[in-house]
């Protein structure tokens, strides 16, 4: 019950800074593009399949559902994480003239109302043997930080989170070189203003993280655009020389064993696991989010060039409370819905 209240209360709060803060937030009442306006946030239901659930904040906030209340539609979203499937229905506050057009309609043609609004990565040239076995967006287990978790997948690379630090010296964090890769709706920021324009002149990190360049194919004739991605990888660093931790040594042994099939309950294959996992460390939700998002977190949010604003906004995620005090989180019902 103490939780209970303690969610409540923490969900009124969050929902009182959120309508005095910013404009943009007026109409979402209870907070839900605190979340979903991240790019990248999916939630992945079978192996490389994954339903995209980023939600353009100011391309929403413009189009005619901007001006109204997501729970006027997504009536089933009472707490987070969202669990199953939720049923969208148009017509308990609106467009009850256009009632049996609409129930007519198939789920395909009203998850089209948010696709201009969505973006996620949809392939990613990474060599890294991690990816040779787990799909793009690999989380899939723990329900509660699965969308979330798997966001990052266009921000950094495996090991930022999951390699064993303990024995390894002169550890930095840095942008790595850039990826192919290939995506549904915009790319990241190029409807966001720059994150460093505070010096004039300077290059803006979506800049760094994002290239777009045009070539021609064989024919010379038709322009062709391609775009690399640039994500915050982990480097040792020894006499000035920087060299990144990626594990792609053990891409030809992991091929082996994924075209194998063995059964990862059979002693062999545990041992192989084992093996491929020796460098791996695994860790509980709150020591991952902690570990990057606090004032003394690993990465050095200044340094990678974020401006003043997003480095507090990083550093102290208010996301991060919601994942780690609550297992449940009820959305109460503030606004008679």
């Amino acid at each position: 019950m103490k939780k209970y209240i303690r969610a409540v209360l923490f969900t009124v709060a969050v929902c009182f800074v959120l309508n005095i803060a910013s404009a943009g937030f007026a109409v979402d009442k209870e907070g839900c593009l605190t979340c979903h306006r991240y790019p990248g946030l999916v939630r992945l239901e079978k192996t490389d399949e994954f339903k995209v659930l980023h939600i353009d904040e100011e391309k929403h906030l413009d189009s005619p559902h901007g001006k109204v209340d997501c729970r006027e539609c997504h009536t089933q979203v009472v707490e987070i994480p969202h669990t199953g499937q939720t049923k969208v229905e148009c017509t308990t506050n609106c467009h009850s003239d256009d009632k049996e057009k609409i129930t007519a309609m198939d789920s395909s043609a009203l998850s089209a109302y948010h696709q201009d609004e969505k973006f996620a990565i949809t392939r990613m040239e990474d060599k890294s043997s991690c990816r040779v076995c787990h799909p793009l967006y690999p989380h899939s287990k723990n329900n509660k930080v699965r969308a979330l978790v798997n966001m990052h997948t266009g921000f950094m690379v495996c090991e930022v989170c999951h390699l064993k630090k303990e024995n390894i010296e002169n550890l930095t964090y840095d942008w790595q070189d850039p990826e192919p890769f290939e995506f549904v709706g915009e790319p990241y920021g190029t409807h966001a203003k720059s994150e460093t324009e505070e010096t004039p002149g300077s290059e803006s990190l979506i800049s760094r993280m994002l290239n777009i360049f045009s070539s021609k194919d064989d024919s010379g004739e038709t322009p062709k655009t391609t775009y690399l991605i640039s994500r915050i990888a982990v480097f040792s660093e020894e006499k000035g020389e920087k060299s990144v931790l990626i594990n792609t040594a053990d891409n030809e042994k992991a091929s082996l064993f994924k075209e194998r099939g063995t059964t990862p309950d059979s002693g062999e294959s545990k041992k192989e696991l084992e093996y491929f996992h020796r460098d791996t460390a695994r860790k509980e939700i709150s020591v991952v989010c902690n570990e990057c998002h606090s004032p003394d977190g690993i990465l050095d949010f200044k340094k990678l060039g974020f401006n003043e604003k997003k480095t507090k906004d990083l550093q102290f995620l208010n996301i991060k409370s919601m994942l780690t005090k609550y297992e449940t989180f009820i959305i109460p019902n503030l606004f008679g819905h």
